[in-house]
């Protein structure tokens, strides 16, 4: 099973739950509609990986704050990217089918480390750099859904595990990448850099 660093642990996410979405500039940005409700998928633990791989020339990175759950709760924040197949996701909305094949593929989950966090939700933010350039800055007030929405809407049909992930959605600037791109974020709470994780694209 793969793993992933929280704190000085490596743990075990039996699952990655994902938030499609969730940022109103990111929907228009790709031409969807912004959803009634919540739109929610999921990627296997075999989706993920510490290596920022080049897949085919289509395929984009979508930075997103994720947490890592315990006892139902989020225990833990860090910096992942969802990894998509953009042709492959186009053609399958176009016949409505399922998303697996461009989202859930293995290696499509790229995680830096967990650290834990119990602070204020509301000042978490993300900014991603794409070779030293600002490419993605989320935060919560930008969120259609926040975080306790999303762990209560999920909890009404599956169980999270322990350990657990929670990717909360992307906001724009979601673009491909080549071999040798570099990826820097930072998660950052209260103007404070909570954990950095970087990327070369191999």
């Amino acid at each position: 099973m793969k793993t992933v660093q929280f704190g000085n642990e490596r743990v075990v996410p039996s699952k990655i739950i994902c938030v499609g979405r969730n940022y109103v500039e990111h929907i228009h940005e790709l031409g969807n509609e912004v959803p009634e409700e919540m739109v929610l998928f999921n990627k296997p633990n075999s989706a993920v990986s510490e290596t920022l791989q080049f897949f085919q020339e289509d395929c984009r990175f979508e930075g997103e704050i994720s947490f890592l759950m315990r006892s139902g709760n989020i225990a833990g924040v860090g910096f992942g990217l969802d990894l998509t197949k953009a042709g492959v996701q186009n053609y399958l909305k176009t016949k409505g089918l399922p998303w697996e094949r461009a989202k859930a593929f293995d290696g499509s989950a790229v995680f830096g480390t967990f650290v834990p966090f119990t602070g204020a939700m509301e000042r978490l933010e993300m900014k991603l750099y794409l070779n030293g350039k600002l490419q993605q800055h989320a935060t919560h007030a930008l969120m259609i859904y926040k975080p306790k929405q999303i762990v209560d809407e999920i909890t009404t049909f599956m169980q999270i595990e322990k350990n657990d992930i929670i990717m909360s959605g992307t906001p724009k600037g979601v673009t491909t990448y080549k071999r040798g791109d570099t990826v820097r974020a930072q998660i950052i709470a209260e103007g404070r850099v909570l954990v950095e994780s970087c990327f070369t694209a191999q």
